[in-house]
């Protein structure tokens, strides 16, 4: 990839602006005019935290790789998409990054729990290490799968974040499975930000209160094609976009992994790791430069029809409400004319499936091996243009 590295960086700030087009512009859940409304495009998508290849950070695991240009892009992509989620999370979905202002505290921790250092919650140190369970060596291309299984291992140890991450394998969605996962007994930090009771603070509403909501990040592994994607299912991709509860979407095509956040007509636009930056340490006065982690120039583009079929679609749910809305919008989506549903939405778990997720287990390897083999069967391609 690094000759792809090379063109990136050498015209990151000659892409075409958005399009003059009455077609709506649609960011993760937003719509959005081009004609009145560029400005505040251009600010949603400055804002999403945008994380690239990165050299000279610590070592992996003391002796390894100090970068990940050729081989992290997914791995980037798996960072981005986890990192919307987190600002949901901490900060709301119509929180901006604005260059120069003060930003909270919050936002200061999220953005730490993905810095490129060892004991950072989701840095490359950490996905990657956490990889090797997952049968793939450091500096091996991810899947993703794979990134989606690693995120869901690392959310275990995010206490302050406390999230119900749930991947839904075998394009099925169990509404039972998810509910009984996101109302586990499992406490949230005493004190902290963290103790929401359905998406209030604890106490709200006495003794009228739900029993507790863990927020919920769905991964939704998909494989949409064999070589190239199914047109049946780009209309109902494209509506995945248009959900508020969006998280976007992470894939690419055979020479690259995106972090695919909207579309506009047939495009679709997207955060492109593929740049290499010097890696961030906080300054002196412990405040971490921040401006590397916005993209601050029109996003990319490209036709939907280029999408490789295997894909990793997600939402996030803040509240049991959210997850109701998101329930209801799917069931009405899979009545659309024309658009063929990208995965199935049941009420309660098929006889024949496991539930991983209600022990907080991964599959056994024979599973792994078999999921492996069906949702990164592309790996191949990407590892050859890649390394």
């Amino acid at each position: 990839m690094d000759a792809a590295t090379l063109t990136y960086d050498t015209l990151r700030f000659e892409y075409e602006d958005f399009p003059e087009t009455k077609e709506p512009v649609w960011i993760l859940g937003r719509r959005y005019s081009v004609f009145t409304e560029k400005d505040e495009i251009l600010l949603d998508v400055t804002s999403r935290l945008w994380f690239t290849y990165r050299k000279n950070f610590p070592a992996i695991g003391g002796t390894g790789p100090t970068s990940d240009t050729g081989w992290g892009c997914m791995l980037r992509c798996g960072q981005m998409i986890f990192a919307q989620a987190l600002v949901c999370r901490h900060l709301g979905r119509d929180w901006r990054w604005i260059k120069g202002k003060r930003q909270m505290d919050n936002y200061f921790s999220v953005l730490n729990a993905f810095i490129d250092k060892k004991d950072s919650y989701y840095s490359i140190h950490q996905i990657a290490q956490m990889g090797v369970g997952e049968g793939k060596s450091i500096g091996q291309w991810y899947g993703p799968n794979t990134v989606a299984q690693v995120l869901k291992k690392l959310a275990t140890f995010d206490t302050w974040s406390s999230l119900a991450v749930h991947i839904a394998m075998d394009n099925t969605v169990v509404m039972e499975e998810i509910r009984r996962l996101c109302h586990s007994s499992s406490p949230c930090p005493a004190g902290g930000a963290a103790a929401l009771y359905n998406g209030h603070p604890e106490g709200a509403g006495g003794t009228d209160r739900l029993p507790l909501w863990k927020p919920l990040v769905l991964l939704i592994p998909l494989r949409l094609g064999l070589t190239d994607i199914n047109e049946a299912y780009i209309e109902t991709l494209k509506h995945c976009f248009m959900m508020p509860q969006s998280l976007g979407v992470i894939g690419g095509k055979p020479n690259s992994a995106h972090y695919f956040i909207g579309y506009v007509g047939e495009e679709l636009i997207y955060l492109d790791p593929h740049t290499t930056q010097p890696a961030v340490e906080p300054g002196d006065s412990g405040c971490l430069p921040d401006e590397s982690f916005h993209c601050q120039h029109p996003p990319c583009r490209m036709s939907i029809a280029e999408l490789d079929p295997s894909i990793a679609v997600g939402f996030f749910c803040n509240t049991e409400e959210d997850f109701n809305d998101w329930c209801h919008q799917i069931k009405k989506l899979s009545l659309l004319r024309g658009a063929l549903p990208m995965f199935e939405l049941v009420e309660r778990q098929p006889s024949h499936f496991s539930n991983p997720d209600v022990l907080n287990l991964t599959p056994d390897s024979s599973d792994a091996d078999r999921l492996e083999r069906f949702f990164d069967s592309e790996d191949e391609d990407f590892e050859i243009l890649s390394l």
